[in-house]
């Protein structure tokens, strides 16, 4: 069975985790795709590699789709097209 999920990591107290939470949402939904929010403070490994790049969007894969400030931009469409 394939995987239809996004990996959303953030860590409470983002503002940029803030802003880009509805776009993401909105995104994976158009594509069909659902959201799952990770918290990055809660697992070391993750902390660890991604501690100042937050919010991070990972593929099913694990593949970084997209990171730092979010937009509704082009290039998030153009990442989420292949996934669908």
């Amino acid at each position: 069975m394939r995987d239809f999920s996004l990996r959303f990591l953030t860590r409470a107290g983002c503002h940029l985790c803030d802003e880009a939470r509805p776009i993401v949402a909105s995104a994976a939904a158009r594509n069909g795709l659902r959201v799952v929010e990770i918290d990055i403070d809660a697992d070391d490994r993750l902390l660890a590699e991604y501690g100042l790049r937050i919010p991070v969007i990972l593929g099913p894969d694990g593949q970084v789709l997209a990171e730092g400030p979010i937009t509704e931009g082009r290039a998030l469409r153009r990442a989420l097209r292949p996934l669908r």
